[in-house]
């Protein structure tokens, strides 16, 4: 009879354990799962010191700097705000920071942007008219004009063969010299993230070292695979410049001269252009 009892009550209890494990209101709890910290590679800084400074007009807003021959030309463009901007490019004399003008465009129709020398010319790009110039490069005289797709013109440079352009965005076209058309269109990214505003170019010894829109930044391109392989940051030297003319904006201009192999770098309203070094 008690073996009965304890029998039936252990029926009882089971059937009380099996009703409590089909309660429907008895839901799985949910899983939290933290995220999983990846660590991407860190991007090279480019250090650099400060080896000589020259004067730079503070009028200049200055869209394209380059050296060709030994001398250091640069391109500016003409602010709607800044009546005292102009749209022109020429050779900067360092003594004084003044263009010796080669030529001018219309402030009126045309934003001057980059330019590059090529094969005897010399390319220049507007910002917004999807039109360029070409000049020789001995005596400046115009040998005509040309077109491109881009909805904008920024920066220009050279690997020796094309005309390299970019548009502020993270795209850099590659144009043929003679008809002008797309032969390479490189993305750029930095930790496989697109990298957008680029702006004035320089190719240096099989690189191609792009400011950043806006910033204080240069960043050094793979030209095979778009990949951002290095950064230096000019931040001190914008603070300098902006001590000195408060109307100075962000930094924009990187020449690179292979005979003396000099660097340059400026900026928009810069009362100083800067010579620098770095491990190239």
């Amino acid at each position: 009879m008690m073996k009965n009892k304890i029998k039936s009550f252990l029926y009882i209890i089971s059937g009380a354990v099996l009703i409590a494990s089909c309660d429907p209101t008895d839901k799985p709890k949910e899983v939290v799962q933290q995220p999983v910290e990846v660590n991407e590679p860190e991007i090279a800084a480019i250090n650099f010191s400060v080896v000589k400074e020259h004067p730079h007009d503070i009028t200049s807003f200055t869209e394209g700097f380059l050296f060709h021959d030994g001398k250091l030309f640069e391109s500016t463009g003409a602010s709607p705000g800044l009546p005292q901007t102009r749209s022109l490019f020429g050779i900067v004399d360092t003594a004084t920071g003044k263009i010796d003008v080669k030529a001018e465009l219309d402030r009126n129709t045309y934003f001057g942007e980059g330019m590059v020398i090529l094969k005897g010319k010399v390319f220049q790009v507007t910002y917004k008219n999807q039109k360029g110039f070409i000049y020789d490069a001995k005596n400046f005289k115009s040998l005509g004009e040309f077109t491109y797709t881009n909805k904008e013109g920024w920066g220009l440079t050279t690997d020796g063969k094309s005309i390299i352009m970019s548009d502020g965005t993270s795209y850099l076209t590659y144009l043929d010299p003679t008809n002008f058309s797309v032969t390479k269109i490189l993305e750029v990214a930095e930790n496989n993230r697109i990298l957008e505003d680029l702006n004035e170019l320089e190719y240096i010894k099989g690189f191609i070292y792009a400011n950043i829109w806006m910033t204080n930044t240069i960043v050094k391109i793979d030209p095979t695979t778009g990949d951002v392989v290095g950064k230096m940051d000019l931040s001190d030297l914008a603070y300098q410049s902006k001590t000195k003319n408060p109307n100075a904006l962000e930094m924009n201009g990187i020449a690179y001269d292979s005979i003396s192999n000099k660097i340059m770098v400026t900026g928009k309203l810069w009362p100083t252009i800067y010579e620098i070094k770095f491990p190239l």
